[in-house]
């Protein structure tokens, strides 16, 4: 098994920023498939930003040149940094780990960003 907890959410102003954090525990070797997904409300979850294979990563095309995603292996640590954060930013941001059939394998609890004024 594998954990993953998020941190770092909270109230920021539009075009303020964050930089969320996930701890990745348990059986896990490397940080190769790692990826931050977000759910608005009302609205489906969406894949954010990812790293692929441990040397592609991917972002939505909302979130190019505004966030950043990044690993520390030593330890074991995945960050999302976020800069420029507008209103329509505002959700429930999860961690995740691996791929199963294409889709997460791991997921997070989930932290919560809200930007507004």
């Amino acid at each position: 098994q594998v954990q993953l907890v998020e941190s770092g959410g909270g109230l920021v102003q539009p075009g303020g920023s964050l930089r969320l954090s996930c701890a990745v525990s348990g059986r896990v070797n490397n940080l190769y498939d790692v990826g931050w997904y977000r759910q608005a409300p009302g609205k489906q979850r969406e894949m954010v930003a990812a790293v692929i294979a441990g040397r592609n990563t991917k972002y939505a095309d909302s979130v190019k040149d505004r966030f950043t995603i990044s690993r520390d292996s030593a330890k074991n640590t995945v960050y999302l940094q976020m800069n420029s954060l507008k209103p329509e930013d505002t959700a429930v941001y999860y961690c995740t780990q691996g791929y199963l059939g294409g889709q997460p394998r791991y997921w997070g609890q989930g932290t919560q960003v809200t930007v507004s004024s």
